[in-house]
This record gives structure tokens, C-alpha cells and sequence, in this order.
């Protein structure tokens, strides 16, 4: 009981230490959010006003643009601790590193993905979703940009410190993201349809759970790696 206890205090400081930083510096948080802004409002522009154009293309166009803002927010996941000590520090302490390492990615999550779910209403609109479409939007999101962060510290504890691992981080995580897309597209366009839309979404609970169990494990591996 008390060794559960340890860990859990131990958990909480380290979210709250990378929410603290993570308000300290703004500009990381604001970049993904804005990219995502700026990328849903040029569709308009660059195909036309026309509803029907616009609502077909919407699903499509909110979770391309999800999934770029988190690939851009990745490479700070881990490259600040590595630059300074922490890092190791962190995978030193007697706490199981997973757990500290999942911390982490909640964090992540709560500064890029989560931005991304409650503006999305907003941007829908603009792209002239129903309010059905709109709803299974922010449903999909919910779940499926946790399993982006989960997934993506992954990459990024495997590119931690190489030159130009940013192009290696997408190469080696897209193919991983491209069943979230599937699935979450096909949830919203099947709710905006009239259809059920349980089946995709009961896929990506599947992965999200999936990832959760094995993403914190095997991002602290791939640190302990990178570190090597």
C-alpha cells in the first residue's frame, strides 16, 4: 500500500512538473494548436465555399490536420530532460520508469491533444459539419488523439538526439497512426450518414486500450536505448 502510494506522489509530481514547464513555455503549446487552426481555415479557401464539397471533405481534413499538430509537438516530448540531465535522472530514480514515462505523455496530451478536441467545434463549423458529424468529431478526438501521444513517444524515444530525427520520427510513427484516421474518419462520415458508427469506435477504444499498456513500457525501453 504504501509502495502504490510512493508511486502515485511520484506520478503527480512528475505530470505536474511538465504542466508547470509545459506553461512556462507557451509558444510549444500554441504552435500545434495554431498549425491546426490554420490548416482547417485555408480548406475553405483552397477548395470553395460550397457545403456539400465542404462537409464531404471535413472528417478527412480535421484528423490529416490532428495528426500533423501532434507530430509537431513530439520532438519537445523528450529533448529538453535529454539536453539538461533530467532525462536520466528520471529512468535512475527507483520508481518503475513506465509510470514516470506515462506522466509525461498525459501531460503531452493535455497540452496539444486536448486543445485540439475542444476547438474543434469551432473549426467544424466552418467546414459546415452537421451536428451529429460535429459531436463524433469531438468523440473521435477524445479518443483517439491519446493513442497520437501514446504512440508518437514512442517514435520519439527512439529518435531521442539523432541528427535529422525528425523526418525519421514520421517515417517510423505514421504507418501507426494511419488505422486512428481510418477508423475515426469512418466513425464520423458513418454517424453523418445516419449509420452506426459503434464499430469504429469500439476499434478505437481497442487501440487506445491497447496503447495504454504498452506504449509507457515501451517508450521507457527505447529511452534506456537512445541513452545507451
Amino acid at each position: 500500500m504504501t509502495h502504490n502510494l510512493g508511486l502515485l506522489a511520484s506520478w503527480q509530481r512528475v505530470l505536474k512538473r511538465e504542466l508547470l514547464l509545459a506553461y512556462r513555455q507557451r509558444n510549444d503549446i500554441l504552435t500545434p494548436l495554431i498549425f491546426f487552426i490554420i490548416v482547417i481555415s485555408l480548406f475553405p479557401l483552397g477548395v470553395g465555399p460550397e457545403p456539400e464539397i465542404l462537409r464531404t471533405i471535413a472528417p478527412g481534413v480535421i484528423w490529416v490536420a490532428a495528426l500533423l499538430a501532434t507530430l509537431l509537438s513530439l520532438a519537445r516530448l523528450f529533448n529538453n530532460e535529454l539536453h539538461d540531465g533530467t532525462l536520466e535522472q528520471l529512468l535512475l530514480t527507483p520508481q518503475p520508469a513506465s509510470v514516470l514515462v506515462f506522466a509525461k505523455i498525459v501531460s503531452h496530451w493535455l497540452t496539444t491533444g486536448l486543445p485540439l478536441v475542444l476547438i474543434s467545434p469551432l473549426l467544424a463549423l466552418s467546414l459546415d459539419m452537421s451536428s451529429t458529424a460535429l459531436i463524433y468529431t469531438m468523440l473521435t478526438l477524445l479518443l483517439g488523439t491519446p493513442i497520437l501521444s501514446l504512440i508518437g513517444a514512442i517514435g520519439a524515444a527512439l529518435t531521442l538526439g539523432l541528427r535529422g530525427g525528425g523526418v525519421l520520427l514520421a517515417l517510423l510513427i505514421l504507418p501507426l497512426y494511419i488505422p486512428v484516421l481510418i477508423f475515426s474518419t469512418g466513425a464520423i462520415i458513418a454517424a453523418s450518414n445516419g449509420f452506426s458508427a459503434e464499430g469504429h469506435l469500439s476499434l478505437i477504444g481497442a487501440y487506445l486500450i491497447i496503447t495504454l499498456i504498452f506504449a509507457p513500457w515501451v517508450t521507457s525501453y527505447a529511452l534506456r536505448v537512445s541513452l545507451d
